[in-house]
Order: structure tokens, then sequence, then C-alpha cells
């Protein structure tokens, strides 16, 4: 007899429940960055990927409406369809230029970018080997396409070169983040790049958490690591995080772009994004690339964080970025310490398995140019109160190496 996979699902979701791992969807009922409003109550979030602060700046508040009186709201159609407009194509040449590619060709979402890449390159007898961490968008292209995914250790180019060298003959692609989202730690991105060029592989990087934080003039990872287009053809990031809009955009030489053109399904099937976005996008842009201030401020906001951590007794995965994990080890206790923030005024999610493995349940703290030294700092103290009331021993196993400065 067939299984009712309505029902399977719901059963799964029981499961879930039983564990205490069921996701909650819940509504922010206003926003004034860093504050939010939720179920009634104005809390301090160290919870938004807006590393800049641009979000919600005048700037780009301005760029959308203008557009939008111009544009309307919607594209209408995909790119090839009569859905590419002037913003698009204005974004797209800024983006190449600002990350030193050719060109670029825009994506609905990262993860969207991530699928059609995979998807357009790779084909059943590749390979394609991954960072463990790597987003599950990434993983999941690769599942998607029909290719050998291998998976080597966090951060370990000696395991990908051992996993690249299982399949010599092999068209490979080697892909990786550049900061790791759950982490926040970093690739060794000049050891994979000489890897690739070692074992003729094809190296792709996603940068969404690093574009607009890294880099001279923000122009993210690579460029932070001195790497040009020739040491990694791929790049990929986001326009939703340091930028503070949405989409994503996949830059690289000419051939590259055409080919995911003619062959990427998630960018050929979707509509485009509004034009007005794009507008707006370009905005953001512009202030991330002269926005030196911005990271300089963000710099000494985690480095503030990370002092105060260490006197406060408080453990942090090592990270020079935004993203600062404090390890908690088990989910209940991830929960229970998110729940007390919130009643204390903070928002700082507990990030739980299956988005970490198991066992390694913590609080991510995610900063923002639009926090203040007095934010990190309350919140530093109600960290250490909780810490006190529940006398939870942090999981050994947790990073304390000093980072190098970012």
């Amino acid at each position: 007899m067939r299984a009712d996979l309505i029902e399977r699902a719901a059963a799964r979701q029981r499961e879930r429940a039983e564990a205490a791992l069921l996701r909650r969807l819940r509504t922010v009922r206003d926003s004034a960055a860093p504050w939010i409003v939720l179920d009634g109550r104005r809390l301090l979030s160290f919870a938004s990927n807006d590393y800049l602060g641009l979000a919600a700046h005048p700037q780009v508040r301005e760029a959308l409406c203008a557009a939008a009186a111009r544009w309307g709201v919607g594209a209408g159609a995909a790119h090839l369809l009569g859905g590419h407009r002037a913003p698009h194509a204005e974004l797209e040449l800024a983006l190449a230029e600002w990350t030193g590619r050719e060109r670029a060709l825009l994506f609905a979402t990262g993860y969207m970018a991530n699928l059609g890449v995979l998807d357009a390159l790779l084909a059943p007898g590749d390979v394609c080997v991954q960072d463990k961490l790597n987003h599950a968008s990434l993983l999941d292209g690769a599942r998607l396409c029909g290719a050998e995914l291998r998976r080597y250790p966090h951060a370990d180019a000696g395991a990908a070169s051992r996993q690249l060298a299982l399949r010599p003959h092999a068209a490979a692609l080697l892909a990786s983040d550049a900061v790791f989202s759950m982490d926040g730690d970093l690739a060794p991105l000049a050891d994979l790049a000489a890897l690739a060029q070692q074992q003729r592989a094809t190296l792709m990087i996603d940068d969404a958490h690093g574009l607009g934080v890294r880099g001279a003039r923000g122009a993210g990872s690579l460029a932070q690591a001195g790497l040009s287009a020739r040491d990694a053809p791929i790049l990929m990031a986001t326009l939703g995080k340091a930028l503070g809009t949405l989409g994503a955009f996949v830059a690289g030489d000419a051939a590259l772009i055409e080919a995911l053109t003619q062959f990427a399904r998630a960018h050929v099937y979707s509509t485009a994004l509004p034009p007005a976005l794009a507008a707006a996008t370009l905005a953001a842009l512009r202030l991330a690339q002269q926005g030196d201030e911005l990271r300089a401020h963000l710099r000494a906001l985690i480095a503030q964080l990370r002092a105060g951590a260490t006197a406060r007794g408080l453990r942090l995965l090592l990270s020079t970025t935004p993203i600062q994990p404090l390890w908690l080890g088990s989910a209940t206790t991830a929960q229970a310490w998110a729940a007390a923030l919130e009643a204390l005024g903070f928002y700082v999610p507990a990030i739980r398995p299956p988005t970490v493995p198991q066992g390694q349940a913590r609080l991510r703290i995610a900063l923002s140019a639009a926090h203040t030294s007095g934010d990190v700092e309350r919140l530093l103290d109600a960290l250490a109160t909780l810490q006190q009331q529940h006398a939870t021993p942090m999981n050994r196993r947790a990073r304390l190496t000093h980072p190098s400065p970012p």
C-alpha cells in the first residue's frame, strides 16, 4: 500500500516537535534597525545579516521609490522574455566592475544562483568537491545535477586535494563558502585556488557573507585574499545581506555568463527581480563601495564583542566576521538562552539541528554597523548574567584560538 505523502511529512514534523527542534515562523510587526517589534515587544536584534545597516538607508529607499514610480513594481517576465530592464543591466555592470570580473548575471536568490550554476556546468560523471559546512544550496545543487558529490572536512584543503585525486580524469568543480554562515570563519581561499590550479578543477566561491564587508571598497573575500578572476573563475554573492536588498549574482568571464544565460534553468525560467529593487541595490552598492567608515565601525564592534566575551568567560567560536557564534552544545540550552535573552529585550535566535549538527547548537550573534558600542556592551552583560544563572558548561570543542585581524 502506498504511503500518504502528507501524513508521512506530518509524522516527521511530530518527531521534530517531540525532539524540541520544531521551527516556528514569527512575524516582525515593525523595525528600525537594529530594533524590531516581535510579539508586541521591542527587541534589540542581533539576528540580521544587514551587516552595513543599508536596508533602511535613506538613499536606498529613495532609489527604490523613484524607480518604482518609473518602472512599476514587478518586471513581469523572465530576463529573456522582456523582463530585463535598464536597472538590471546597470546593476550587472556595476557588480562586475566592483568584483573585478568581466560580467555578472542576476538571479532571484542566492539559493537559485548556486543551483543554477551547478545545474548549468555539471553533468552525471562529473565530480563536485565541497566543504562539509557549505551552504545547503551548494550541496543541493550538486545532488540535483547528478554529479558525484564529495565532501571534505571543514576548511581542510589537503583533504579536498585527496578527494579530487580520487577522480583524476573527471571534470571537477571545487566549491566553498568564503565566510561560513553558521560558524563565521573563513575558507582557506588561497590554498583552494592553488589546489584548483594544480588539479585542473574549476573553483567556485560563494561570498554571500563577505561581499560588502571584506576587501578594499567592500569588494569581498576574494579581493581581501588578493585572488583574481583567474584564480577563482566563478564568484557568487547575494544582495540581501550587506547590501540590504534581495537577490544574487554570479560574476566571471564572458564565456561563463553566456553559458549561464543559456543553461542555468534557475535564471532562464524565473521572473526577473523588480527593476525598482535593482535600482535600490545599485544605490546600496555605491554606499558599500564608499563605506570604509561603516566597515571600520563593524570591525570595532567585532573586537569589542570578542574582548568582552573573553573577559566574561563566554566562549565564542573563532571568527573575525560579523557572525559571532556562542557555542552552547545542546539544543535545549540554546533555546533556553534565546528565550531568556528575549525576556531581557534582546533577539538572538538559537541555531539548532538540523541547521547545525547534533550537539553543536549555538546562539548566532550577527553584528551590524547599525549597532552601537552600547548595544554590544548591553548584550555582553545580559549574556554574562545568563551564564551565571544557568551555570551551563560550554562545549569544550569551541575554538578559542585568537583570530588574526580581519
